[in-house]
């Protein structure tokens, strides 16, 4: 581990999870009730996921063992208030808990207080349309004060709010349920209208914590599909790239740093998106597999927004073959060793994900650094959590670009 971009102090080098795909038994929250529903077109439950809300502790103590410095982990709304206007004391005293073990063990705690989940009170007053979404918002903010207080200095507001917005329409039934491989023809079109009020709660999110919590630094993260094009494609690519992305990013002007989420591209013609051909290596979500993403999606972010620090909040592979999720890694570590050595300012990378958890209405899809057992629960650490734990305890990045 001697060769490689060596990283700067302070970098976070760790794991992503969030709480309704890993913690289990997210009884009040809007996606468990999507989940459950009579009828629902989600093919398999979450139901206990990964049992973190009573293991948290040894899945900390792996990622610490393994060399990483750094653990993001969202709190859950629906946990936190399960009523409207009805918290509950003691699940926020279990994530103080988990900030107060996280920095007694020597992990850097980066707290999501939004991954993709809402209580079910919340979504069926209309969700991020509804006249008062953002006040309460903002009264779930003041809850969680505590957590926040309890030693964590990074926090992500939202968890891809581009994502989100999609995601609202579809709950709202205008636009079809994904399939396991996700949107392999194209993100939909979010719409305009809860995508500006998302951004709204967003911007009172970062009024707030500056107000109540100086000193922490606070920003979002975006879903990055990396948008190119071949001739004929410039404009489609643009449109596209614009309202599913670049909107959100340029959001984060003035922000303390923006987190970028990738995985693979998408290909724009004359006559719309370019299928790979059926010849190039794919992932266990059918993407293609393209580890110089993460290289193209910061420099493409630290173009729209010059001057914001970013955070590599997500990046990874689902696949059931741990030697293609160490080359996938390998070249995309390299794209940000060469990204970094040109001057663009990253502050850290978190691999989604820790653990093999619950992929949105799918367990097929294997992301994970640590496997978990469906029945038993035992967790085992992949030969892929060693090598990449093994470069975060030396500091360096695998890097063609720089040596030192």
């Amino acid at each position: 581990m001697g060769d490689g971009y060596p990283l700067p102090q302070g970098f976070l080098f760790g794991a992503s999870t969030s709480a309704h795909q890993t913690e289990g038994n997210n009884l009040a929250s809007d996606w468990w009730a999507f989940e459950n529903r009579a009828g629902s077109p989600v093919a398999e439950r979450s139901g206990d996921a990964c049992d973190s809300f009573e293991r948290w502790q040894e899945d900390m103590q792996l990622l610490r063992d393994l060399g990483f410095t750094s653990y993001r982990f969202s709190v859950e709304w629906a946990r936190i208030e399960p009523v409207r206007g009805e918290f509950s004391q003691s699940a926020i005293a279990h994530y103080v808990r988990m900030v107060t073990h996280a920095r007694s063990i020597g992990l850097e705690p980066v707290v999501t207080l939004h991954h993709f989940t809402h209580p079910l009170w919340f979504a069926q007053a209309g969700g991020w349309s509804a006249p008062d979404a953002i006040d309460a918002f903002e009264r779930y903010l003041d809850a969680v004060a505590p957590v926040i207080e309890a030693g964590v200095d990074t926090v992500v507001t939202i968890n891809e709010p581009n994502m989100l917005a999609i995601m609202q329409t579809m709950a709202a039934g205008q636009l079809p349920t994904p399939t396991a491989g996700g949107f392999n023809d194209g993100l939909p079109r979010p719409d305009q209208a809860i995508a500006e009020r998302i951004v709204a709660g967003h911007r009172a999110a970062m009024a707030h914590l500056r107000d109540r919590h100086p000193g922490v630094r606070a920003g979002w993260s975006i879903a990055n599909q990396c948008v190119q094009h071949v001739a004929g494609g410039e404009q489609l690519a643009h449109e596209y790239r614009e309202t599913r992305e670049d909107c959100f990013v340029r959001a984060s002007r003035g922000d303390d740093f923006v987190g970028v989420q990738s995985y693979t591209r998408t290909v724009f013609g004359a006559d719309g998106i370019v299928p790979p051909a059926d010849d190039v290596e794919r992932t266990g979500t059918g993407w293609e597999f393209y580890p110089a993403a993460l290289g193209e999606a910061l420099r493409h972010t630290a173009e729209l927004v010059p001057g914001v620090p970013i955070i590599v909040t997500e990046n990874g592979i689902a696949t059931d073959d741990d030697d293609a999720r160490i080359r996938y890694t390998t070249g995309a570590l390299e794209g940000l060793a060469d990204a970094m050595a040109d001057g663009i300012d990253v502050r850290g990378y978190l691999h989604w994900s820790a653990l093999d958890n619950y992929e949105w209405g799918h367990w097929g899809p294997r992301f994970g650094l640590i496997a978990v057992d469906r029945d038993t629960f035992v967790r085992t650490p992949k030969p892929s959590a060693q090598w990449l734990g093994e470069h975060a305890r030396a500091g360096r990045l695998p890097s063609g670009a720089l040596v030192a």
